[in-house]
């Protein structure tokens, strides 16, 4: 992986940059979209920890603190090289706003497309006391409304993530692995699917807590069998709604990364994704949720084309209310990209 600042402003962003290889895909060549959001973690962790460092004080490292929606744009393959680009666009007292793009480029042709656009929120932690946030340098804003945009994105942000932990909660809901003989198909047991990971310390930043770019390539492979199971074809991460992290998790936990189908449209699938983690090691001993997200796939022929989804079938009431739920999202969705397209038809 390379590393390339831009000279204009050394601080403010970042380019990474790395060939895709067989591990990063699938079966039919298309690279996992937890590779590209790990990817992007990555480039969003170096900029905002290199920014809360640029003066002196206490050193301190960014951690994740949420991600907003991000869609997949254009499915990434094997051999093309990723090329991310990370920016600094708000700064909050305590809280830092990394906005980036995702590029795939062919080097046989040096042809170029955009895959990802995504938006991250970090907290500067100290490095010598973990539950200490540190305060942020501001940076300079090329006009006043920027900065102004800037506070409504962060207001609105910081009263998302209020209430997706108030209907989280800490209340423990694990997805227990089905016998599928048992099960119909396209029901939500038959593909509903949890994954146990051991924390070790390659999975964690320097104050021993796991890196949010391993969380969500974990949480996209589950999605992804999930989506597997339901529609037996080749998928693709197509978006993922907000992904917030209520918790921080430590080296030595086991966490329980769970997903369940929530609703299907006739060309998607959403799919709600949960991690919880089990703290077996030291004072403390507890069991919490530490991230909730949304994962949105699409079935692909053999040849990339989108294949229709098999329906899901609804067999009670708590089912029935969260495909309702999905079915709200994916309109509100729709919507706005039928508006967004208008917009630049008008152009």
């Amino acid at each position: 992986m390379s590393l390339h600042n831009d000279s204009s402003s050394s601080s403010s962003t970042i380019q990474i940059s790395r060939i895709m290889r067989p591990d990063d895909a699938n079966i039919a060549g298309n690279v996992h979209g937890g590779t590209i959001l790990k990817m992007i973690e990555e480039a969003g962790a170096i900029i905002s920890t290199r920014h809360c460092n640029s003066q002196t004080g206490e050193k301190c490292v960014a951690a994740l603190a949420r991600v907003e929606r991000t869609d997949f744009l254009s499915p990434m393959c094997i051999g093309e090289v990723g090329h991310v680009s990370a920016e600094i666009t708000y700064t909050s007292k305590h809280s830092v706003e990394v906005q980036v793009n995702v590029m795939a480029e062919n080097i046989l042709t040096s042809a170029k497309r955009l895959t990802n656009r995504a938006t991250l929120w970090y907290v500067p932690l100290s490095l010598t006391n973990v539950d200490k946030v540190t305060e942020v340098p501001p940076i300079e804003y090329e006009r006043k409304e920027l900065e102004e945009e800037g506070r409504k994105r962060y207001e609105n942000q910081k009263l998302e993530r209020f209430e997706t932990k108030q209907r989280n909660g800490d209340v423990i809901l694990p997805v227990i692995d089905p016998d599928r003989q048992t099960k119909e198909q396209y029901t939500v047991g038959y593909s509903q699917s949890s994954l146990i990971h051991l924390v070790g310390p390659s999975d964690c930043t320097l104050h021993g807590y796991v890196h949010g770019g391993v969380t969500m390539k974990l949480m996209d492979e589950v999605a992804g069998i999930v989506a597997v199971r339901h529609c037996k074809t080749n998928v693709v991460t197509a978006s993922v709604d907000a992904i917030n992290f209520h918790r921080k998790i430590q080296k030595g936990c086991i966490i329980t990364i769970s997903g369940r189908m929530t609703f299907t449209s006739n060309k998607s699938m959403e799919i709600e994704v949960f991690v919880d983690a089990d703290c077996l090691v030291g004072d403390i001993q507890e069991k919490y949720r530490a991230v909730s997200a949304f994962f949105t796939y699409v079935s692909l022929s053999k040849e990339g084309k989108p294949l229709p989804v098999p329906q899901l079938l609804i067999e009670n009431e708590e089912e029935k209310k969260r495909f309702e739920e999905g079915k709200g999202r994916y309109l509100q969705t729709k919507t706005k990209r039928q508006i967004q397209t208008q917009c630049l038809t008008q152009q």
